[in-house]
């Protein structure tokens, strides 16, 4: 984890591991001891560089943000699991109390704003949630424990936030659009939802073209502004978190603290956000005027 100055240290902090193709005849500079090596064919490997991580284009995966967001959900799914089965109504535990807490607050936000009936809607936001609040969590690790242990196993950059990657919020929220569509198109029937897209917010056929523009763009927006508004605020804190870790060690624990213990809310907030959009997006695709 090599990281001369402070430009160099911010950029390898936030940097992802990625796996991609780079082509045949690419120049590859070893960033330790500047050697060149051409490669003689197109080669599928992983970026030594966040230069060579930008020229993988498109088709590259950023494998810490794959792994970590598969680690969540898996434990997102075998603590739940756990629960169920030891479940008791004599003297719940700290964890099945916490379980019960958190399912009860996803079910007062679908009962509040969710007007249809739909059974996946509470399972989905529930698994929204706390999928998003553990993602979110990972950011109160020191920035630079996980790196230095990456480091140690070869790997030259790791970032353990998925939510700090816009690939992974964007992969939630193209998934909550598709299912807007999905309902939309079922609930409605592919003819009363170009009605609903032609005829609002004006119902008059002369600004149907107006509408059509209008609403749209409205829907585009809807998973846009979802990614965006949870990539930018875990973003933006894991950005403070770095900068807070070039200083010295005793200004660290200064502002790490005050600093930690108000991301608690933030990253709490944030899973808050988007699973209460979500539902008050579905709610909408159900509706059948």
């Amino acid at each position: 984890m090599a990281a001369d100055t402070p430009v160099e240290y911010i950029k390898h902090h936030l940097t992802n591991l990625t796996y991609g193709k780079l082509p045949e005849g690419y120049e590859r500079v070893d960033p330790y001891s500047s050697d060149v090596t051409v490669l003689q064919e197109a080669t599928w490997t992983f970026a030594k560089t966040g230069q060579e991580a930008a020229d993988m284009g498109f088709m590259a995966f950023h494998v810490d943000t794959l792994g970590w967001s598969i680690a969540m959900g898996v434990l997102f799914l075998g603590l739940f699991r756990f629960v169920a089965k030891k479940v008791t109504t004599d003297t719940p535990g700290g964890l099945q109390n916490a379980v019960e807490m958190t399912f009860e607050f996803v079910q007062g936000i679908v009962r509040d704003v969710f007007h249809g009936k739909n059974p996946l809607v509470a399972p989905l936001a529930l698994t929204i949630f706390v999928w998003i609040l553990l993602m979110n969590t990972l950011k109160l690790i020191p920035v630079d424990y996980i790196p230095s242990i990456a480091s140690a196993l070869g790997l030259g950059y790791f970032k353990i936030v998925p939510t700090t990657d816009p690939n992974g919020t964007f992969g939630i929220s193209i998934g909550v659009f598709l299912l807007i569509l999905y309902y939309s198109f079922k609930v409605k029937g592919p003819g009363g939802f170009a009605k609903e897209l032609s005829f609002n917010p004006f119902n008059h056929w002369l600004l149907i073209p107006f509408n059509l523009v209008l609403e749209i763009l409205a829907l585009i927006i809807k998973p846009i502004s979802l990614a965006l508004r949870l990539f930018g605020n875990m973003y933006a804190g894991e950005v403070v978190f770095i900068l807070i870790a070039l200083l010295p060690l005793w200004i660290q624990w200064t502002l790490n603290v005050p600093w930690a213990i108000f991301h608690i809310l933030v990253v709490t907030l944030q899973a808050f956000i988007f699973t209460t959009l979500t539902v008050v997006y579905l709610s909408a695709a159900h509706e059948d005027h």
